[in-house]
């Protein structure tokens, strides 16, 4: 029984929680909604859809009063809500996301706008991202044809404060005022449970997505209305846009609209709605990879531009003061092909350094373009002595890349009217702590434990505290200053001092600035928070501090992939003949450089683990696993190959298990 239940009195709320492989999330998100049911006769449902990161065995250990459904395969968001909202007894049921933070008192604000609407069938809040930003999905119209053509045709981003145009995310209504909206988003969506009797809760047939827009069409259907709340706001920490990089997100969004249509629109009004939808589906789609491959390539490609030029005026001047005396001159053979092999030298090093993995850092730039010259210089001595042109001209060119390259940074930086310790992150994080002093010490060791390099400035405490120290800075009310002071990155809030409405206000006063945030829920070892709402969340934990998880380390993998695949397609007419499963053989190397395997992973996807690719190899022989039947002993296994992995130790595996390769 939940701690706040009271037994003779009927419960007021029913919260219904969806996880599926987020389980620091949920964690933290139950850690807030439990202190958001203190005073209410509540009861709290997770449905979990399978999961295979330890959700399940961890709630059970230390969310006993939490009522748990434990599917064995992936429901849906839909199916898995059903099954909790027809065991639910709640006066109002509460959809939440398993990766959101609420406000102490944001159920009893919500619980009381209802009883003083009756007319009200569901609500929604205002929900901010990780960084303090609001979330247009927390209100929303229903997606007519002509709102959802404003949407796919970009007239709503294009007119934001339109009545006409701005319907979509309702982007002309203030989202700092309560009003009447037509859909609410399912990351919070409090409904009166008789409605939803009613209504017949969320539609099966979506998958995911638009099942939210559904039930809010239903309560309207039904004569109630819908309402966007803003007198309490929550922490949404992965924000649509996340979604909105893949494709698999256009397509199962737009199919979602479909069926809306064809749900509730007049057949010839439906079949004209879905014709529209499936050619916004392939135009977005098409959009989506262009902006993808531009993403990834925009900034080596006007690199290689201006390194490239650069050279050209070099050798100009070269040529014309420095060489003057000799008469050199430089054939078309030089810019033509030798200044190209210098570009891709520099750039292809600058690569494999880091230089374009965010954050940005000038040292992995200059240091890539540095050791691409010693590259040239390597390879210099084997270049006919025709073609051999001035080792100064080079020297110099490594002057010229690095000028160029870091003054192209510095530009954009200027264009956007960005900080520059946005453009450049620092290497080190610079560290306050807001919380009391036996949790700020508590959380220095676990940042230790988890190696996380930071420099810490110090500590903030919402009052004076009887215990301080050295690093005690002041009280909250001097953050602005000791952050402008000291340029201070990340803030680290410590759950057990600091509320959450506290927390949700200093993020979202600090909305615009260049800081991260992060939070140490109460009584627990992880640090969880989001710097982008262009990624799901960042995690510090002692076990997550993890080689394979770095940006360097995945491009690594996959660059051996690729070259290892390469070396077995040129080879495959003699290999294949070793192997006895020849045709598993020849579909595992194509699979490996179409990118479907990796060529080393885990022995038992232990749960705990940065997910990677299946692998053709593993970190213990296929001998080894059979002969070890200890499980434990295997994950120990993975998680030190997680930890310190190499690109080179994947390569030591290779020599060592190249006979396993069709296993």
């Amino acid at each position: 029984m939940h701690p706040h239940l009271v037994p003779s009195m009927p419960l007021q709320l029913s919260v219904v929680i969806v996880n599926y492989n987020v389980k620091y999330f949920l964690l933290q998100a139950l850690k807030a909604a439990q202190k958001a049911c203190i005073g209410l006769q509540t009861e709290i449902w997770v449905v979990d859809n399978a999961s295979s990161d330890g959700s399940v065995e961890y709630l059970t250990k230390h969310f006993p009063d939490v009522r748990l459904i434990a599917n064995t395969q992936n429901m849906g968001f839909a199916k898995a809500n059903n099954q909790a909202l027809g065991l639910c007894q709640g006066q109002y049921v509460l959809l939440l996301n398993p990766d959101t933070v609420v406000e102490e008192d944001s159920f009893h604000k919500c619980i009381a706008f209802m009883t003083q609407n009756p007319v009200a069938g569901a609500l929604g809040v205002k929900m901010i991202d990780g960084k303090g930003h609001f979330l247009p999905e927390s209100k929303r119209a229903l997606p007519t044809p002509k709102v959802a053509f404003y949407k796919m045709s970009g007239l709503s981003a294009l007119f934001p404060s339109s009545k006409h145009f701005g319907l979509y995310h309702l982007t002309y209504l203030d989202y700092q005022k309560t009003h009447e909206v037509d859909v609410l988003s399912g990351a919070f969506m409090l409904v009166r449970n008789a409605v939803m009797q009613q209504v017949g809760y969320l539609d099966e047939t979506y998958f995911m997505y638009g099942e939210d827009i559904d039930l809010s069409y239903s309560i309207q259907r039904a004569g109630f209305k819908n309402f966007y709340f803003a007198d309490t706001t929550i922490i949404h920490y992965k924000g649509e846009s996340t979604k909105k990089q893949t494709i698999n997100y256009v397509v199962v969004f737009y199919r979602a609209m479909i069926l809306f249509a064809q749900k509730y629109f007049k057949t010839g009004r439906a079949m004209v709605f879905s014709y529209l939808i499936n050619v916004a589906i392939m135009g977005r789609a098409v959009l989506q990879i262009a902006a993808n491959i531009l993403k990834k390539t925009l900034s080596p490609l006007l690199d290689a531009l201006i390194v490239f030029l650069g050279m050209y005026f070099l050798k100009e001047f070269w040529q014309s003061n420095i060489k003057i005396e000799e008469g050199t001159i430089y054939p078309p053979f030089y810019m033509q092909t030798v200044v190209p092999f210098y570009v891709f030298v520099w750039l292809s090093s600058a690569f494999f350094s880091g230089a374009y993995d965010t954050p940005i850092k000038l040292t992995r730039l200059i240091r890539g373009i540095l050791f691409g010259t010693l590259v040239i210089s390597a390879v210099y001595g084997f270049f006919d002595e025709n073609i051999r042109y001035s080792r100064g001209l080079i020297l110099a060119g490594t002057g010229v890349s690095v000028a160029l390259t870091v003054g192209l940074r510095l530009l954009v930086g200027l264009l956007s009217k960005r900080n520059s310790r946005d453009i450049f992150a620092q290497s080190e994080k610079n560290m306050v702590i807001l919380g009391g002093f036996e949790e700020s010490n508590r959380l220095l060791a676990l940042l230790q434990q988890a190696n996380i390099k930071a420099r810490f400035i110090g500590f903030l405490s919402q009052d004076t505290p009887t215990k301080t120290s050295e690093f005690y800075l002041g009280t909250f009310e001097h953050l602005s200053r000791i952050v402008e002071a000291t340029q201070a990155n990340e803030l680290i809030f410590c759950g057990k001092d600091v509320s959450n409405k506290t927390i949700i206000k200093t993020i979202e006063g600090l909305k615009n600035s260049h800081i991260d945030f992060k939070i140490l829920p109460s009584d627990s070892d992880f640090i969880i928070g989001s710097n982008s709402v262009e990624y799901p969340g960042d995690l510090y934990t002692p076990d997550f501090n993890l080689a394979i998880a770095k940006p360097s380390n995945i491009r690594n993998k996959r660059v051996i992939d690729v070259v290892v695949a390469l070396v077995l397609v040129m080879t495959l007419p003699m290999l294949v003949f070793f192997y006895r499963h020849k045709r598993r053989f020849v579909g595992r190397v194509f699979g490996l450089l179409a990118g479907h395997f990796t060529l080393v992973a885990y022995n038992h996807y232990p749960n705990q683990l940065p997910k990677i690719k299946q692998g053709i190899l593993h970190s213990l022989t296929q001998n080894a696993v059979s002969d070890v039947q200890n499980i434990a002993f295997q994950k120990r296994v993975d998680v030190l190959y997680a930890k310190y992995y190499s690109a080179f130790g994947d390569i030591k595996i290779l020599f060592r298990q190249w006979r396993n390769l069709d296993k």
